[in-house]
């Protein structure tokens, strides 16, 4: 039988903000920890989507790209041009070999794919890759996270080929300071993108990076104008992703300031309880109009990891267990070398089980790009 013990992790967390350069205060986070499992013959995991922290693995995060059409300032600005490298085509996951990936992984226990970048939608072909994910059996749900520019003219062939929902970024509705934060992006494009992914059926959700000084001003016009559109805004806490290169602790919003700039427009908040197979964000819905929701992503002041059910698998075909983490395994040389799905299977549990229980974006940044590992 299994034994469970107590492992305490202890992360640094700051509900209040990010003045000065660290979030100091000081909380615990308390993980059930399974004992050491049987592995028949030593090699195999009886459970491979089971980390050591009691989690399970059930929504697989994977980028299909690591180019992108914008150049958002918080992301990929162009003064990191020079350290970043584009993987040459070969270098990339077919169509095949994606499909082949994910349907090893739904049959082992994932129900959720969302497919991301770079910028998911400059894949060619990209419709039929989702057509592909949709047939395939045990996913209950295929989405994908886009800055939003192609959408207008995709949203209706992805939710035939059997898209459930897109998260589209939208940090500003100020048409300079979109261009300004994007680099190359129109406001125009991504607005018409969300109302024809609306209009198609699909569950949109806005996504912005709270940043002080560039968005503050602008929270609860955010929520007014997804709501408007028939969207659920949702706000991220900026992370310290390429070595911490493009971060600044005080230009973040925390997670309490973002809760408290939407009820000081509209009222109490109350938490809604989180649906299964949920990513990262918790959310919160208006007292007085439960059917108005708002999620916030608070990596940095509001530490999720307790719950992480979440793997990324990068357009290289890098298998990460942690964004905060640069733990890659590679499927792709293994599936190009021959391996068999169970030799697969093996090197995905041996990633599950070195998940680590959280991250440490405030002591050790990943050198990871976050164009790179699919944000």
């Amino acid at each position: 039988m299994s034994v469970f013990v107590v492992a305490v992790k202890e992360v640094r967390l700051d509900g209040a903000g990010f003045e000065g350069s660290t979030p100091r205060v000081t909380a615990r986070v308390h993980l059930p920890m399974l004992g050491k499992l049987p592995m028949p013959g030593g090699a195999s995991f009886r459970d491979p989507l089971l980390d050591t922290f009691a989690r399970r693995i059930r929504y697989l995060r994977v980028s299909v790209t690591d180019r992108c059409n914008y150049r958002c300032t918080y992301c990929m600005p162009e003064e990191l041009a020079g350290s970043l490298r584009f993987e040459p085509r070969s270098a990339v996951l077919t169509f095949e070999e994606l499909e082949r990936i994910v349907a090893l992984f739904a049959r082992l226990g994932v129900r959720k794919v969302r497919l991301t970048g770079g910028e998911p939608t400059v894949r060619k072909g990209l419709v039929e890759l989702v057509a592909r994910l949709a047939r395939v059996r045990g996913l209950e749900q295929i989405v994908m996270t886009t800055n939003g520019h192609l959408l207008a003219e995709l949203a209706e062939p992805f939710a035939r080929a059997g898209l459930a929902g897109v998260n589209v970024s939208l940090d500003t509705l100020d048409t300079a300071r979109f261009h300004d934060v994007t680099g190359r992006g129109e406001l125009s494009r991504v607005l018409a993108g969300i109302d024809a992914a609306v209009a198609a059926g699909m569950r949109v959700k806005t996504n912005a990076v709270a940043l002080r000084g560039v968005n503050d001003d602008e929270l609860a016009a955010l929520c007014a104008d997804a709501w408007a559109r028939g969207a659920t805004p949702r706000f991220i806490e900026h992370m310290p992703m390429s070595e911490g290169a493009i971060y600044q602790a005080s230009r973040g919003i925390s997670a309490r300031e973002i809760r408290d700039a939407v009820a000081a427009a509209f009222g109490e908040l109350v938490p809604v309880e989180q649906a299964r197979d949920a990513g990262p964000a918790r959310t919160w819905a208006l007292a007085r109009d439960p059917a108005r929701e708002v999620g916030i992503i608070s990596a940095m002041t509001e530490h999720f990891c307790d719950d992480c059910n979440r793997l990324r698998l990068t357009a290289t075909g890098e298998l990460h267990a942690c964004l905060g983490h640069d733990d890659a395994t590679s499927l792709r040389d293994l599936v190009r070398a021959g391996a068999s799905d169970q030799d697969l299977t093996n090197a995905i549990g041996a990633s599950v089980t070195g998940k680590a229980a959280g991250h440490a974006f405030a002591d050790a940044p990943p050198s990871t790009h976050m164009i790179g590992i699919g944000g």
